[in-house]
């Protein structure tokens, strides 16, 4: 790992705008997965780190809150500007903790500075209200602001954009927040606080804290200071949270987990939608809460397209992501790697064939072959379980009602892929679908512009667009009486 300004990786916990280790004076090693090289050693710190953090936070938003949005955004600004600048530093550190591709590195930097411009000047545009009143003597007005100290757990595919995608609302909308990165990722996290400070985040506002995710998460959750949790991570966490959180009753924005169906009707364009599966389905190792989960092809088009799947497929280059032309990197750790062959086994003894891949890669470690597996049924575990893997199970369907069907019979709801030609199927296929987030002849879905989210067991809020800062805000009605 090469970078230019060695200053940005950082090996303590930033609490209220000061470097510290844990309390115990405790580490943890972060790890290179596609080499096992340790990268550093961050604080194993714990409750009490996170109690002053959030402390910090609920002394430090007055100040904040009391500011323009036009004052908090020239702050907001700058923090994007200077990600940006250190992209290619940023990137480095990112493939490095986590194992992507440098290409895919650098995208994730620009996509995660993208949320810090949008959301500085949506904060700008909380609008209120004034209603017409019910009586002549009186003027009804409605004000939104800014919720309060907030907290976010954030996952370790994506470890950078899923903090400003959550930091960039919150801080605009006037609010502070404390960080909880994943354990395998806490460098691009890290990071992204020491920019913070160098754009002129006050003390306070933006605290990031390492270490064990029960005690810090059991704090966040349940300290009634906090007024706003948001994690992105698996949803069987994600339950456990909204559990942890109902004593104190805080708001919850959570994104978890995805089955997305990705269906081809005998109408589409076969190099298109080959194209978006790719798109969808290897990017990040398959490592993605979006990426496709279950590939739905119409009958009369099955074997062409996973012919030519196949073609794309054999071009993927696997290896260390730092080095030059690799477009797949390792999985995150063992138990990563230890899930995709029990899928890929248990779909093989239920009839699958694979069509290439299947196994783990040469080059050890936790690099997976990419996959794709034909003939795959309902009964076997990849129709219901999130792979999180480059693996595309090739799943065969006859009529549009039955894709439908196949596509929401999960407890899922958080991404969609579909191709056709065909407007009319466009429209009714959309609407049929129970999904948050709807991709039709397109793999790539994900930008600040719009809102990410899902139904049923996949979450509760929304992220991004002009919709993610109202999570991070509180409705006020005012009622004025002796108007005459």
């Amino acid at each position: 790992m090469k970078l230019t300004d060695t200053s940005l990786l950082k090996q303590q916990c930033y609490i209220n705008g000061e470097w510290t280790d844990a309390d115990t004076g405790q580490t943890f090693a972060v790890e290179n997965p596609a080499t096992g090289e340790v990268l550093a050693h961050v604080p194993s710190a714990g409750a009490d780190e996170t109690r002053r953090a959030i402390d910090a936070a609920r002394l430090a938003q007055p100040a904040w809150r009391a500011r323009t949005a036009g004052e908090r955004a020239k702050i907001l600004r700058r923090w994007h500007e200077l990600l940006l600048a250190n992209q290619e530093d940023l990137a480095q550190l990112m493939t490095a903790e986590q194992g992507k591709p440098l290409v895919e590195s650098r995208g994730e930097i620009a996509y995660a500075a993208s949320f810090i411009e949008w959301f500085a000047e949506e904060g700008k545009r909380i609008y209120g209200d004034i209603i017409p009143p019910h009586h002549a003597d009186k003027r009804v007005l409605v004000t939104k602001e800014p919720i309060g100290v907030c907290v976010a757990i954030t996952p370790w595919n994506f470890p950078s954009a899923m903090i400003t995608r959550k930091a960039g609302p919150a801080l605009a909308a006037g609010c502070a927040m404390v960080l909880k990165p994943a354990e395998a990722t806490p460098l691009s996290a890290l990071a992204l606080a020491e920019l913070a400070e160098r754009a002129g985040v006050p003390k306070g506002i933006f605290s990031v804290v390492t270490g064990d995710a029960r005690a810090i998460g059991g704090e966040m959750c349940a300290n009634p200071t906090v007024r706003k949790l948001t994690f992105t991570g698996s949803t069987e966490v994600g339950r456990i949270l909204m559990q942890q959180c109902a004593p104190t009753i805080k708001k919850l924005s959570l994104e978890l987990g995805g089955n997305a169906p990705f269906i081809v009707f005998d109408d589409a364009n076969l190099d298109i939608a080959v194209q978006g599966a790719m798109a969808s389905k290897y990017r990040n190792a398959g490592q993605t809460c979006v990426c496709a989960n279950r590939l739905l092809i119409q009958d009369g088009i099955y074997d062409a397209f996973v012919e030519k799947l196949a073609a794309a497929v054999s071009a993927l280059q696997v290896g260390n992501g730092a080095d030059d032309g690799v477009t797949q990197g390792p999985l995150i750790d063992d138990a990563a790697i230890a899930k995709v062959e029990e899928l890929v086994d248990d779909a093989r003894e239920k009839g699958a064939r694979v069509v290439c891949g299947g196994k783990r890669h040469a080059l050890g470690r936790t690099y997976y072959q990419p996959t794709i597996l034909s003939n795959v049924t309902p009964a076997m575990r990849l129709a219901r379980e999130e792979v999180f893997g480059p693996v595309a199970p090739v799943f065969r369907f006859k009529t549009e009602a039955e894709a439908v069907a196949m596509a929401n019979d999960t407890e899922f709801g958080l991404a969609s892929y579909f191709y056709t030609e065909n407007l009319a199927r466009t429209m009714r296929v959309s609407s049929a679908l129970e999904y948050g987030i709807i991709g039709v002849n397109t793999g790539l879905i994900s930008t600040e512009v719009a809102p990410f989210g899902g139904m049923k067991s996949s979450g509760l809020g929304r992220e991004g667009s002009k919709y993610g800062i109202e999570d991070y805000l509180e409705i006020k009605h005012v009622c004025i009486g002796g108007i005459d």
